[in-house]
């Protein structure tokens, strides 16, 4: 084995889809024997620190991202965050080189905080946006994230590098001389061959107000299936708890490992288009039915991308009601 190395990664509190996809590359380092420190903040700190209780965590400055009420409004509510954003970067930034010092790093692994680097050791950036899609404003947007990345020493793409791989036009450029390393399909889920228990699964994810959105309407739409139906809020507490409600039951949250169990022994999950949930669908090898957050094109594009390859329907938010979900079947999924 190679001598042990310090590592730092910190993954962007932003739902918790980059969190979560930190975590193969964790338990990968921990089993090399590295010392693996992790920083982020809000609910991605939170996750990883149950995940992880025996690392060592530091918290980092807050990008506090907010979404409008409305999706028509976000690029505006993005826009008046910007010199919010930077201001914690900046601050970001100087913890890093305080941490540097701190642990003797050896490497620094961002996960889309753009802070996270320092120009005393190797420092990495993930993320499945090469490009930004934004719609009409798509070309800014992504001059802007490259300036970014550019700045590290590696680029780390979770996907395969053939034939577009999971994430399409997002995670994949045409002869760009970057320093980019496609890393394979990332998620914390093994598949399983258990038996079924479960006819549905919802699983809740992503900022607010959108997450408690889709939450009201599926409360109200899935007891109308009269089958199986676990729904999973996904709002990190203190304590994992479960309980009926209209026929479902419901979970505030689940461990990585009590989650993985319950989509395996599931049929047919229902969930976001997030890139990090599509890469533990497809690792588990599950039919899927996705609703795109509203206000975010990248959730839009992948639902369209999965619709196109045959694997998945999708509806908008807005637009979906338990009718859709008869859908699902005459879709391949992840299970070829």
């Amino acid at each position: 084995m190679s001598k042990s190395k310090n590592i730092l990664i910190a993954p962007l509190n932003w739902g918790l889809g980059h969190a979560t996809r930190c975590i193969p590359l964790i338990r990968k380092w921990q089993k090399e024997g590295h010392r693996v420190i992790i920083a982020s903040d809000g609910d991605a700190l939170l996750f990883l620190q149950k995940e992880f209780p025996q690392l060592i965590f530091e918290e980092l400055p807050a990008y506090d991202i907010r979404y409008a009420s409305h999706p028509f409004w976000n690029k505006l509510k993005l826009f008046f965050q910007i010199f919010k954003i930077r201001n914690a970067v900046r601050m970001e930034y100087r913890k890093i080189e305080e941490l540097v010092e701190k642990y003797q790093l050896d490497l620094v692994v961002s996960d889309n905080r753009f802070g996270v680097r320092s120009n005393e050791v190797k420092s990495v950036y993930i993320t499945h946006q090469l490009r930004v899609l934004s719609g009409m404003t798509t070309f800014l947007t992504t001059f802007f994230h490259r300036n970014i990345y550019k700045k590290f020493d590696e680029i780390w793409v979770p996907d395969i590098a053939e034939n577009e791989g999971l994430s399409g036009r997002l995670g994949h450029l045409i002869n760009s001389k970057l320093p980019i390393k496609y890393i394979g399909v990332q998620s914390r889920f093994t598949y399983k061959n258990v038996p079924i228990k479960y006819d549905f699964l919802a699983i809740l994810s992503g900022p607010e107000p959108q997450r408690s959105q889709l939450e009201a309407i599926l409360l109200k739409e899935l007891p109308k299936l009269h089958k199986k139906v676990v729904l999973v809020r996904g709002v990190i507490e203190q304590k994992s708890t479960k309980y009926q409600k209209n026929g479902l039951t419901i979970y505030n949250y689940l461990t990585s490992n009590d989650l993985e169990n319950l989509i395996n022994a599931s049929s047919i999950v229902i969930g976001r288009s997030g890139y990090s949930s599509i890469m533990d669908y497809y690792q588990l090898q599950k039919k899927i039915f996705v609703i795109p957050t509203p206000g975010q094109p990248e959730q839009v594009y992948l639902a369209k991308y999965l619709l196109a390859k045959g694997i998945a329907p999708y509806a908008k938010q807005i637009n979906f009601d338990i009718q859709n979900l008869s859908q699902v079947m005459d879709y391949k999924g992840f299970t070829s």
